[in-house]
């Protein structure tokens, strides 16, 4: 099914380049790029924090390592390398909606997105979205959204980068990305594979890291072609395919491995005309694991979910005002599984934004929306968001919204434990930011409070002993965010300073206890300095005190990362960037999941070609 639907769509998309006709101007040119245009003209009232190309160059290939450090994400994973699920403001894994070119990727068996599955290398820009989102992106945006984009570039250019890496633990890299252009096509590809015996010691102990190792490979193709000065039609594609070993803890050795693939693919048609444009999506998704309790025999469990999607969006701006934009999205969901049968689910979505900036210091949005599915019943969702610029140096926003997340298959269907009976989490959400701006310095404030019912909570039975999914947790999570940058330039000076803050509360009511795995706690401090051809950084996170089963914690803990870079043939044709990174420098133990230590002091060494 996979292959015939991709060969359809680049046949379409080849015939429509074949046939575009010439273009006579090009209108709406930054819409037309991105493919998720929500993000900068429905969120006047959000928090919105972009992630450039110089802080993703510094940091792991994986979208895991880039954001432990760039935000106030908290992140546990199992060992270096393994499953990673992050904590967005207290919520859980699956009530963090992981955005690619406006299409919401997260597992449909687990509403989750594992984020070292995520190659950054991969993407122009990525940018992170807090607070409820549930109304624009659907089921389990509810403490925030990170949007992974690409970029195409409509003008005449062919560059080239090739990157190779080695580092600690026998820790291999190598990737190729191309970007190229004219005035009326873009495209760019990009190939990468990494691998690695992640075979580090456990420090403090005689012990290391057995049956670490893996390896993954990815693939990026997009391109976009003008067919008229009104018609443009793009294809994005993701091919990822890992294959892991999955580590043991301290005290339980482990011989399991876990395979996974992942494809995307989604044609996009924009039609421009005046001032309206409207687009047409067709999407498709699928994922497969295979799971082996032993790796040396060939027995595992599997499951595969394939996801259609059809989506329109139609964009009309009024005045320079008033906008105002509908979305119609049809979903069909089939999946199978050796755990849990052959579950298929059907959802439709009816969506309205508004945007109106009444004066030049004002902006609001009301955003709508209304879901129909074949298994279940979904509220009615709203958000409302404002910002109001105070004086040139000093804006507010705010914004209050209803979200959800429906039941996954794993919930449903899982044998032995699917619960047909659960219902969709509902969250109430209001956020209150501010934002100071004077040359070179930025500083974001921003305090939050999420109220949510029905959780859905895997506990054990009190008779069987086995493990269900119930809807009876209430929690309730509050806290501020602190946010600062700082740059300066001076002759050929760069001076760069950026942190982040974060104080959360994560509590269930009916214990007032916190949550586990949400550190009341986290901040992290990067510094850059640059002098023509030299560069180096240094990155530090702090995490705090964190609650696990029962009455256990884990310990707080501060690492650091130093990197130094410099370029050679700067300003020829081909220059070649060599960079040395020491990475956890101060070579400190620490766990984000317990019996699960993270690797100890090690390096890596890279080569960037550019041509």
């Amino acid at each position: 099914m996979k292959q015939g639907i991709l060969i359809l769509l680049f046949a379409i998309f080849s015939f429509g380049c074949m046939a575009q006709t010439k273009l006579d101007s090009i209108q709406n040119l930054e819409e037309v790029l991105l493919s998720d245009t929500k993000l900068k003209n429905y969120a006047a009232g959000f928090k919105i924090t972009k992630l450039n190309d110089s802080v993703i160059s510094k940091n792991a290939t994986s979208l895991t390592g880039l954001l432990a450090f760039n935000s106030n994400i908290y992140f546990k994973e199992n060992g270096f390398g393994m499953i990673s699920s992050p904590s967005f403001r207290g919520t859980n894994a699956s009530q963090t909606g992981v955005i690619w070119n406006g299409i919401n990727i997260n597992s449909q068996l687990n509403g989750q997105t594992d984020f070292n599955t995520i190659n950054t290398s991969q993407f122009n820009s990525i940018a992170i979205r807090s607070g409820g989102g549930s109304v624009q992106y659907g089921s389990g945006s509810i403490g925030g959204t990170i949007h992974l984009n690409n970029k195409l570039a409509f003008y005449s250019h062919f560059d080239n980068a090739v990157k190779l890496a080695y580092g600690s633990f026998d820790t291999r890299n190598i990737s190729y990305n191309n970007d190229f252009g004219r005035d009326k096509w873009s495209g760019n590809i990009g190939v990468s594979y990494n691998e690695s015996e992640n075979d580090y010691k456990f420090l403090g102990t005689d012990k290391t890291n057995t049956n670490g190792a893996f390896n993954n490979f990815n693939i990026n193709a997009n391109g976009g072609c003008f067919l008229s000065d009104k018609d443009v039609i793009k294809l994005y594609h993701q091919s990822f395919v890992s294959d892991r070993n999955l580590s043991g803890t301290l005290v339980a050795p482990s011989r399991s491995k876990y395979e996974d693939e992942n494809f995307r693919t989604m044609l996009e048609w924009s039609h421009i005309v005046n001032k309206t444009t409207a687009k047409l999506k067709v999407a498709h998704l699928q994922e497969l694991f295979r799971y082996f309790e032993n790796k040396d025999k060939a027995n595992y469990s599997f499951g595969k979910v394939n996801t259609l999607i059809l989506k329109h969006n139609y964009n009309v701006r009024f005045s320079e005002k008033l906008q105002f934009q509908s979305i119609l999205d049809y979903n069909y969901i089939e999946g199978v599984g050796s755990s849990f049968g052959n579950p298929k689910r059907r959802t439709f979505s009816a969506i309205a934004l508004l945007n109106h900036k009444p004066t030049k210091r004002l902006s609001y949005g009301v955003n709508l929306r209304k879901d129909f599915a074949s298994d279940f019943k979904s509220p009615f969702l709203f958000s409302i968001d404002a910002g109001y610029e105070v004086s040139k140096h000093y804006s507010l926003k705010i914004n209050g919204s209803k979200n959800f997340r429906i039941p996954t298959f794993n919930d449903l269907y899982w044998q032995t434990g699917g619960n047909l009976e659960l219902i969709p989490e509902s969250s109430y959400q209001i956020d209150l930011g501010q934002e100071f701006n004077y040359k070179l310095a930025n500083l974001k404030l921003n305090g939050f409070y999420i109220t949510t019912k029905d959780l859905i909570q895997w506990k054990p039975n009190t008779v069987s002993g086995l493990w269900s999914p119930v809807n009876i947790a209430k929690t309730e999570n509050y806290g501020v965010e602190a946010e600062l940058s700082l740059q300066k330039r001076f002759n050929k000076h760069h001076l760069e300073l950026k942190g982040n803050y974060s104080y959360t509360v994560s509590e269930n009511k009916a214990t007032q206890k916190q949550l586990i795995y949400v550190p009341f706690h986290k901040g992290n401090l990067s510094f850059a300095y640059g002098h023509k051809a030299f560069s180096m950084y240094y990155q530090h996170v702090f995490v705090g005190e964190v609650f696990t089963i029962g009455t256990d914690t884990l310990s707080e803990y501060s690492i650091g990362n130093i990197g130094l870079s410099y370029v050679l043939n700067m300003k020829g044709k081909v220059n070649y960037h060599l960079d040395f990174k020491v990475n956890n420098s101060y070579n400190k133990y620490y766990e984000n999941v317990a019996l699960r230590p993270m690797p100890n002091r090690n390096f890596q060494i890279q080569t960037t070609i550019k041509f």
